[in-house]
């Protein structure tokens, strides 16, 4: 093989390479600004945990004077 048949394949070879690592780099910053949107819209869309226990609580706490009042109106 001549130096000129060795050097095509490189080069070939290396664009191959270097398309591959192009749409690999894309790919990854396309990634990056779609998490970074749902990280922006995420509070939007939904309750926090801890909010979520408070409202809980708060309903528990009517559901259970509820009762009471049912318990305490049975017992007349």
């Amino acid at each position: 093989m001549d130096q000129s048949t060795i050097n095509l394949a490189l080069s070939a070879a290396l664009a191959v390479a270097g398309w591959f690592g192009r749409q690999l780099w894309e790919a990854v910053q396309k990634l990056k600004e779609d998490l970074h949107r749902i990280e922006a819209d995420l509070p939007k869309s939904y309750v926090l945990k801890d909010d979520m226990d408070k409202r809980m609580d708060h309903i528990e706490d009517m559901f259970k004077r509820i009762y009471d009042k049912l318990d305490a109106k049975q017992d007349k």
